[in-house]
């Protein structure tokens, strides 16, 4: 009886520290709002998120639990953009992925162009999944299948937390992963007209162009949580 007791102890102990580290999540320091910074998620709710192409909310595949955004494994939701479009911005947000997961963060999204909607903020078990076994420019912070990160760069395994970011100011872009600049490129020059002649994207029209866009989660049918995600928009260079 004592045993079930002291069990039954640890559990309610462990709800009520989820509960709690769930309303610690998706805030603002009054430093943050001073400096513009805006959630994208609200811990909530799908607020200001719709399917790709769809004017309805996200499908089953997208949940939110304990704070956090959650796509489900094997449970098709599409991709899902922000309602908003952006053009010179910082995003920032926390992620983790299951075992040989993939998912991954786009950005100059846009609806009028099938099969290459955006560049792609790649995150993935770099060690576990297929993708990560072709070469760096498809592993965690590449711009996807178009320039690869520094070879350095620090990433935590499948069940923990990663914070990146992303920085579009003028035709300058920056990938960051935990703390780290680990890519930096600009809009026209010679290194992503050489790596988009070499990608899949070779012959989308317009892929590589600044745009205002939107911002997209992806559906890879792989476990992904988000949290923390914010962004504040910047003047252009």
């Amino acid at each position: 009886m004592k045993k079930l007791l002291y069990l039954a102890l640890v559990v309610a102990a462990a709800g009520l520290a989820a509960r709690a580290s769930a309303a610690d999540l998706n805030t603002l320091t009054p430093e943050e709002k001073a400096a513009g910074w805006k959630l994208l998620f609200d811990g909530q709710s799908l607020k200001g998120w719709r399917g790709y192409k769809k004017t309805t909310p996200p499908g089953p595949g997208w949940k939110v639990e304990d704070g956090l955004l959650k796509k489900v494994a094997k449970v098709s939701g599409g991709d899902i953009i922000t309602d908003e479009q952006f053009e010179n911005f910082e995003l920032a947000w926390e992620w983790r992925v299951a075992v040989a997961g993939n998912n991954g963060v786009k950005y100059f999204v846009t609806e009028q162009r099938s099969g290459a909607p955006g560049h792609e903020y790649q995150m993935l078990d770099d060690a576990a999944h297929p993708d990560g076994k072709i070469g760096p420019k498809r592993q965690t912070a590449a711009f996807y299948d178009v320039l690869p990160p520094a070879a350095d760069k620090k990433l935590n395994p499948p069940g923990a937390w990663n914070s990146s970011r992303i920085l579009v100011q003028g035709n300058h872009v920056e990938h960051w992963l935990n703390g780290a600049k680990v890519l930096a490129y600009d809009l026209g020059s010679d290194a992503v007209k050489a790596g988009l002649a070499a990608s899949k994207f070779k012959n989308a029209p317009g892929f590589g162009d600044k745009i205002k866009g939107h911002l997209m989660l992806t559906d890879h049918s792989d476990e992904t949580s988000f949290r923390n995600l914010k962004l504040r928009e910047l003047p252009a260079k």
